[in-house]
């Protein structure tokens, strides 16, 4: 590893877009991750209404779901928060390899977890489950997001975190289709209690972590610029820092908050009546409108040339046209189309700058989530799964413009922002216990107020306190 001073003096290269070494290889590899956790993270929204069922429960009971997920990175990112400030940062001791490789181990444990939670039938051991899972994936975050950004110069990392943040979009997509099918058909069969029908699945995941934490023992992931081993909470010296971690925290909670509701929502008489299967493919749609937007913000904010551009940004939604009309019927394209189209011409209003497409394409979502309350039936439904394709560039974006300039401290940062990754594990509840009282609709609502501030953090927040001119404004 190299030494504290030869680490930041790369870190400050890297900055200035003054090192032109290719880590396309070891990117790729971290891709790989993205999917992974996109793809199973996004089965927590089969399992609350499967376990809403299985176990009786009221939609805040069944929303602990993600309570309990989400809750573990904030406990996991405070532990590694704590121990950067009194001994150093971890990273920087361990590298950036032997934090994905504890992270995936820690993940394989808590998949195992499910299948005594299955054999007891115990909805509080799902959670602890849950809790040990999230764990994991809050370490696999605090380690693969900050060396993601630093696999190239500072001036993109929007642009490359948008790009991982595709792949994890992939997993996100595929992810409710195949965990809809296999929960709620395959594996829910006969007179086997309904949560049984989880138990297989997670020991599948649990033999995939072992077996990625085995590959990623033995690849070279080079060292560059892994932090500083100092004392100290110097991370919230950066007023732009502690708003962006407000910032994250509502944009997870206002992501999962939307996410969670999905199922239940198209299930109500008053929107559409779906079954759950039926529901569960809207669900797929949703985060499929967050892999569309993300690589379209991959490539408006790469350096690519205009031309190519504009040609590759038209080309993605074209695509993805093409593949939902194959998979899913040309009916549902109609209906997504004018969606599609909105999503791109406000790329175009965003003219490849981070911060001013954070903002604009919040103020969209604010607009779909409004109509979403005061309306009913289709055009609800479409104003709620059309949310997926605005919140797309919402992480990347936001996690990148309070990781910029903040040098070798980056990791602890970054430990801070996954803390924030909380807003999914208590804005989801909230959002229960107000449609427990007055209704599903109206508990919009608080992801309408969420995904406001981070408006508010892409127009003026990122801005608060930086003394030298912003490049992504």
């Amino acid at each position: 590893m190299a030494s504290i001073n030869q680490s930041a003096e790369i870190n400050s290269n890297i900055s200035q877009g003054n090192n032109q070494k290719s880590y396309r290889g070891p990117f790729m590899i971290m891709t790989s991750l993205f999917f992974l956790w996109g793809f199973m993270t996004v089965w927590n929204d089969i399992l609350i209404p499967r376990f809403k069922e299985a176990f009786t429960l009221n939609y805040f009971e069944a929303m602990l779901v993600q309570f309990a997920f989400f809750g573990a990175y904030f406990v996991g990112a405070l532990i590694y928060f704590i121990i950067s400030s009194t001994t150093g940062d971890p990273i920087a001791k361990m590298g950036y390899k032997n934090g994905i490789i504890m992270g995936l181990l820690i993940s394989g444990l808590g998949s195992a977890i499910f299948w005594p939670a299955a054999a007891l039938t115990s909805y509080p051991m799902f959670l602890i489950a849950l809790f040990v899972v999230g764990l994991g994936f809050a370490m696999l975050q605090i380690a693969a997001n900050p060396y993601v950004t630093i696999l190239g110069p500072e001036r993109t990392v929007s642009s490359r975190l948008n790009l991982a943040q595709g792949f994890n979009s992939v997993g996100t997509t595929i992810g409710p289709l195949i965990g809809g099918y296999l929960i709620f058909q395959y594996f829910n069969q006969g007179n086997v209690h309904g949560a049984d029908s989880v138990k297989i699945p997670y020991l599948a995941f649990c033999i995939v972590f072992v077996i990625l934490a085995v590959v990623f023992s033995f690849i070279h992931l080079p060292h560059i610029g892994e932090g500083e081993i100092k004392k100290g909470a110097g991370a919230l010296k950066f007023p732009h820092v502690v708003l962006g971690i407000i910032a994250i925290f509502m944009y997870v909670g206002g992501e999962v908050s939307v996410g969670s509701s999905i199922i239940n929502f198209l299930s109500q008489k008053s929107i559409a009546g779906l079954t759950a299967l039926e529901a569960s493919k809207y669900v797929a749609l949703f985060w499929g409108g967050l892999l569309i937007g993300r690589f379209m913000g991959a490539v408006i904010l790469s350096e690519m040339k205009t031309k190519n551009k504009q040609l590759i940004l038209g080309g993605i939604p074209l695509a993805a046209i093409i593949v939902l009309g194959l998979v899913s019927g040309w009916g549902i394209v109609l209906h997504y189309l004018p969606l599609i189209i909105l999503c791109w011409l406000l790329f175009q209003l965003g003219k490849g700058k981070a911060a001013r497409t954070l903002t604009i394409f919040m103020v969209a979502i604010v607009a779909l989530l409004t109509t979403a309350i005061v309306a009913g039936g289709r055009v609800a439904m479409w104003c709620v799964v059309g949310v997926g394709l605005f919140t797309s560039i919402g992480w990347s974006n936001t996690f990148s413009l309070a990781l910029e300039g903040t040098g070798t401290l980056k990791s602890q940062v970054s430990s801070l922002l996954v803390m924030a990754i909380v807003g999914g594990a208590l804005l989801p509840p909230l959002q229960g216990h107000i449609a427990d009282l007055g209704g599903l609709q109206i508990s919009y609502i608080v992801p309408l107020i969420a995904y406001s501030y981070v408006g508010f953090y892409g127009l003026i927040g990122h801005r608060i306190g930086r003394n030298f001119k912003e490049k992504a404004a």
